[in-house]
Parts: C-alpha cells; structure tokens; sequence
C-alpha cells in the first residue's frame, strides 16, 4: 500500500506538500493588525506564490492546495493562512492538529484538520484547552528528537500535550526556551532562527541562539551556518530542504546562499516581495510537508 504521510525530520526527500493560495483575506490583511510590514498587494503576491508552487513541482515534489475557508458562512479572514506549516505536526502515526498561539490564527486547525482527513491523513491528537503550539516552533533534529520552542506562540501546557501526543513512539521532546525579541506581537518561531539543511548541517542567527541548544546541536556534530545580521531580517534562516542539502529560499540573502552553496548544497531560490518579507514566512512558513522520505 502507497504510504500517503509521515516523515519525523526535516531533510529527507520532500514527496507531498500543502500550500495555500493567498487569496482576499490576505490580500486585504491591515499591517496592524497582522503585524505585516505593508498591506500584500494580491495580484503580485499571487504571482509569486504561483511561481513558488513551480519551482517545487519543477524539484518533484507533489503540491496539494489546502481549503482553509470558513464553514459556516463566514467571509473569508484568516490572512496568515497561506503559512499552512503552523497548525498541524505530521508523524508516523498521523496529524497532530495544534492550537495556534497568535489568536487571530484560530481558525485555521479544523481548517487543515479538514484537509488532511480528505487525503486520508489519520488525526492522531488534537490540542485543547490552554495549550499553544505552532508548527515554525517544531524543529525535528532527527526521528527520535522533537525540539520544542518555548515563547510567545508555543507555551506549557503545549509542550505537556505534545509529550501525551508522543508517548510510546520513541521520540523525545526537549524544550528550547526563545528569547523575547521583539516582543509578542512579532512572530519568532524557533524556525525563526535555525533550519535544518541535512543531518548535520543547520542554517542559524547564533545571537539568538539558546545556549542549552547551542551546546546540543554542537555535541550532535551539527555544523552551522551563520547567517548575517542584514540577512536575518530579510528571512536567511527560513530555508526549506527538498531534500539532503538541497533546499529552497528567500532570493535576497546571497551571503547565505553563498554559504550553502560552499557546503556542498544546491540552492533554489523564489522571489517573495509580497508573500515573504511583507508578512513574516518564509519557504519553511509557506509549505506543511505531509511526506518526506
């Protein structure tokens, strides 16, 4: 039987991805209000985003549109919903449908839950009551080591489910706690600052790096990449691996690109004026990987 999900790392061949299209309620998101940096202008977003989905078809990768449209009548406002990678884990034994720590974001879970159980992508687990996690504060280090951001989106009580959600499969969580930085209403995910590019090579912002994770990615022999104070701001670190030191990424940061390229990487690159650097989500942000290897 074909497997249709799973994948618990981030570097082995991407097989199956979701996207979503911007569409109206992103074109029309108030910077405010979602903490963009300008409004998206819709018609080039859309472009981009198009240009986005063939690059990834162009690297073999299967791309799968995600519906994440009210269903109850509802006009459409979730703006952040074309990050589709924030509201669900995959593991091997199905989707945990998280609960998004940016309330303007809730919404989004039952929409993706949706989703993946028409793909026949079992629910495994469900986060409730006061629990916050988000998939950018999820970094699979390897199938067994599940690292966990601790901050403003992903709390506590998100950590204790995910561990209830995991138990039994082996995998161990360990808690990375974030940095305040700009503050709650800014997005920094631990995806924020550290990407994985093959098993023992990570793209990173070492300032915001934790010292505990630091040190284990270190006593893992993960090399790193630093990227460049100017090139942090423009998303350097938000890198998607197609597979094994092949990856995908912000056109802007060429000292990154550089960098990757000298380790061995074969680099792919997209223009994101409008879908990236107005509104906080890089390639990572852009795609929920639903089979890899």
């Amino acid at each position: 039987m074909t497997k249709l999900y799973g994948g618990q790392n981030m570097i082995a061949p991407l097989q199956t991805v979701l996207v979503r299209r911007p569409d109206e309620a992103f074109g029309a998101a108030d910077p405010t209000l979602w903490h963009y940096t300008e409004q998206p202008y819709l018609p080039l977003a859309q472009q981009e985003h198009d240009a986005f989905v063939n690059t990834l078809l162009g690297n073999g990768v299967e791309v799968i549109y995600h519906d994440a449209s009210p269903t109850d009548g509802r006009p459409p406002g979730l703006a952040d919903a074309i990050f589709v990678h924030d509201p669900v884990l995959m593991t091997d034994r199905g989707a945990i449908i998280l609960r998004m720590g940016k309330a303007l974001r809730r919404g989004e879970e039952e929409a993706m839950a949706r989703t993946l159980e028409r793909l026949g992508v079992p629910i495994h687990y469900r986060l409730s009551g006061e629990a916050t996690a988000e998939g950018g504060d999820l970094l699979w280090l390897d199938e067994q080591t599940l690292c966990v951001g601790l901050g403003f989106r992903t709390n506590a009580a998100g950590y204790a489910q995910l561990g209830d959600a995991l138990a039994g499969s082996g995998v161990e969580l360990v808690p990375v706690q974030l940095p305040y930085f700009e503050g709650p209403e800014a997005c920094l995910h631990l995806m924020s600052i550290i990407s994985m590019v093959d098993a023992d090579l990570a793209v990173v912002y070492r300032p915001l790096l934790p010292v505990p994770f630091y040190k284990l990615l270190a006593a893992r022999g993960i090399e790193l990449i630093d990227v460049p104070d100017e090139e942090f701001v423009t998303m350097g670190t938000n890198v998607l691996a197609i597979g094994p030191r092949h990856c995908l990424m912000l056109d802007h940061n060429h000292q990154t690109q550089s960098a990757l390229e000298a380790a061995g990487c074969r680099v792919a690159v997209y223009r994101g004026d409008e879908i990236s650097m107005k509104a906080e989500g890089g390639a990572t942000c852009l795609t929920r990987p639903i089979l890899r290897g």
